[in-house]
């Protein structure tokens, strides 16, 4: 039973979320429709974490529950939504009215779901940069280290970034929707799929993926990307599909166990409001300007 669950789990997950908020959709009430799938998924993956997880290991408690949720709540969105989806709509709310413009060279007239292909695409450009930045840059490394220090991989944590880390990504990705003149509807699929994708890539559950990998981020790639071995976390920048890695030379997935000791050697605080605080802080190693490992 478990070999089958963990063949089946990831593309059934996926598929039943997508599922669920297109008929929120076809109703006219997909945000509602979105939160009864990301509930429906918070509640498989916390008991699949149980029945079959990864590592056994990462089930125990690393004292980081608080500020996990902290950093979901101030980053993603709001207590109503819990994601990311709220924030994207809202900043889609904003500008509507350029949104809902017939401009640029957005393929209206094209079949919805080949519009949604089409921005899944466009934006992951945005999200890959923001995220190899967040890397490779070390004014940025200095916000994107409060996900990195984390020392096992589960659901809460999906949604532990620093604000700052995360207004940097939504904005160089939704940059390129709206300059394209991506409708509406084409951002919140975004959000949806950015939600769903996320929450699966940081799930604690032994799953098998085969080809699913080439095309689409996986829990099997992330955890690499976890690595403290900089060798194999400066891979797999890809937040829903691995296309651009597989262009510019990051992907990373070789035919061996991701290691269980994750995390990063920058030190980030314990406390929430002091890893909030921590990047701008004059005692933060990373804004000095001596060289750093990470």
């Amino acid at each position: 039973m478990k070999t089958f669950l963990s063949w089946t789990a990831w593309p059934f997950l996926f598929i039943s979320c997508m599922l669920i908020t297109y008929y929120g959709f076809t109703i006219g009430h997909p945000v509602i429709y979105f939160n009864i799938a990301y509930a429906f998924l918070i509640v498989s993956l916390l008991f699949l974490e149980q029945y079959m997880p990864h590592e056994r290991e990462w089930n125990l408690d690393d004292g980081q529950l608080f500020a996990n949720i902290g950093h979901t709540l101030l980053s993603k969105g709001t207590v109503q939504t819990l994601v990311i989806f709220s924030s994207v709509i809202g900043l889609a709310t904003l500008v509507k009215p350029a949104a809902e413009a017939s401009y640029g060279i957005w393929p209206r007239d094209w079949p919805i779901w080949i519009q949604v292909c089409l921005g899944v695409i466009a934006a992951e450009f945005g999200l890959y940069w923001a995220h190899r930045i967040g890397h490779e840059v070390k004014y940025f490394w200095r916000f994107h280290a409060v996900h990195h220090s984390v020392t096992r991989l589960w659901i809460i944590n999906t949604g532990r970034f620093h604000f700052v880390d995360s207004l940097f990504s939504i904005v160089l990705s939704m940059a390129i929707l709206l300059t394209l003149g991506a409708p509406m509807e084409a951002l919140i699929w975004l959000s949806a799929i950015t939600a769903f994708i996320g929450m699966l890539t940081h799930c604690n559950v032994e799953m098998r993926f085969g080809p699913i990998s080439w095309i689409f981020n996986t829990p099997g790639l992330h955890r690499w990307h976890h690595s403290r071995n900089m060798k194999e976390s400066n891979k797999n920048y890809g937040e829903n599909i691995m296309l651009w890695d597989q262009i510019f030379g990051t992907y990373f997935n070789p035919d061996r166990r991701p290691p269980v000791d994750i995390g990063t050697f920058v030190y980030i605080p314990p406390g929430f409001l002091a890893q909030v605080a921590y990047p701008f802080s004059k005692s933060n190693p990373l804004n000095k300007k001596r060289k750093n490992a990470r």
